[in-house]
């Protein structure tokens, strides 16, 4: 993001012109994202500033060195004058993704040179329309309308139940939908909840909508009140691809055919992996072939199995909820490359993961005592997805 601002000087209109050029006094503003190999000459010479006494310090300050050149992804504006001489230094950056503030760190030219300062402040919660036109995945479709890739999984999530996102999507298939900025100073600096969306599919029209009553954690709804959550997620993986299904299958490492109990997600070492659904931790530790395993007991009696993980979260006993992180994708016992193994075991007997997952039960609609209310909030997302809609509309 580059912008450029001119200070405005107030000058006779019989002021000749060439006065006029040498009083111009320009300041000019360049913001980008750290990167975690940045030197101070790479990050300034990105932000459009040449200044080697600026370098110099910031090399060797410690909070520079701590909280900016050592990590990526952090916002960072510059303010330089007209001959690239840096008058101010600010980046931006949230804790952790649960925080509800962020750090700010600035360094600021004063007469007698650079001084740093560590502050914090509160993030502002904001929320923002955005559509897109599918023209041939899912997330083509929202990298082109800028929207976060959280955003997108998200959108995903919800709708995977009654969207095949692999197989069923359509050219010219629409979305819109409003989400929640964390915003620093007026610059966001992280998204947050997908709050709405309307998905058109093949002709048939698909809604979603957020709701929290109270003493619950929140929930997707359609905006007729029904629930969108299923007692199962879709995958224990966010959007992987699946490598082995539930068959027969000649095994890469015993060279033999065996039946396979469970289904294979490939996805890259430390991938988060989740639990499908809430439960206690009946095992966690080292099993056989399977390596760092994890065994979920759920409230029907069903147990699901996390295998290969490279870490394990959890400990035998602990509750977990639906969607928690409970490990990271690996390739421990025998596998020969990256995935995680993922089972649903029904009374002790190993099931198609893909089968019982898709006919679990939907969760509960909106109770009646919550029912104004969500009506009320229904109705305003109605209007922000319209508005949402007219805008894209008037873009095509």
């Amino acid at each position: 993001m580059r912008t450029l601002t001119q200070q405005v000087v107030s000058l006779a209109d019989d002021t000749p012109l060439v006065e006029l050029t040498e009083l111009q006094d320009f300041a000019l503003y360049r913001s980008d994202l750290s990167r975690s190999n940045d030197s101070a000459e790479a990050l300034l010479q990105r932000l459009g500033v040449a200044d080697p006494q600026a370098s110099s310090y910031l090399r060797s300050n410690e909070q520079v060195r701590q909280h900016l050149l050592s990590r990526g992804g952090r916002l960072v504006s510059a303010e330089a004058t007209n001959d690239h001489q840096l008058t101010r230094l600010t980046a931006r950056w949230a804790p952790d993704d649960d925080s509800a503030q962020f750090q700010r760190l600035v360094v600021e030219r004063q007469d007698k040179g650079f001084v740093t300062r560590l502050e914090t402040g509160d993030l502002v919660s904001n929320n923002r329309l955005a559509g897109g036109v599918i023209q041939s995945s899912l997330f083509a479709a929202t990298d082109a309308a800028n929207i976060p890739d959280a955003v997108a999984s998200q959108l995903a999530e919800v709708f995977n139940g009654k969207i095949d996102f692999r197989r069923s999507l359509r050219k010219n298939d629409r979305f819109t939908l409003v989400y929640e900025t964390l915003e620093a100073d007026g610059e966001p600096l992280r998204s947050g909840r997908l709050l709405s969306a309307e998905f058109h599919n093949n002709g048939t029209v698909h809604q979603a909508m957020w709701f929290q009553e109270p003493g619950t954690k929140g929930a997707y709804y359609a905006l007729d009140g029904s629930s969108l959550e299923r007692s199962y997620l879709s995958a224990p993986l966010a959007f992987s691809r699946v490598s082995s299904g539930f068959a027969m299958r000649f095994h890469p490492i015993q060279k033999t055919w065996r039946a396979h109990s469970g289904t294979d997600f490939a996805a890259p070492t430390g991938t988060a992996v989740r639990t499908v659904a809430d439960g206690v931790v009946e095992f966690a530790g080292v099993q056989n072939g399977y390596g760092n395993v994890i065994f979920v007991k759920h409230p029907d009696n069903n147990v699901t199995v996390y295998a290969h993980l490279s870490r394990m979260d959890v400990r035998k006993g602990a509750s977990v909820s639906q969607g928690a992180t409970i490990g990271a994708v690996g390739s421990t016992g025998w596998a020969t490359g990256p995935h995680l193994h993922f089972e649903v075991r029904v009374n002790g007997k190993a099931q198609d993961p893909l089968t019982v997952i898709g006919t679990a039960q939907a969760a509960r609609p909106v109770s009646a005592a919550a029912r104004t209310a969500f009506n009320r909030q229904a109705a305003q997302m109605r209007l922000a997805l319209d508005s949402a809609q007219q805008t894209l509309a008037s873009a095509e």
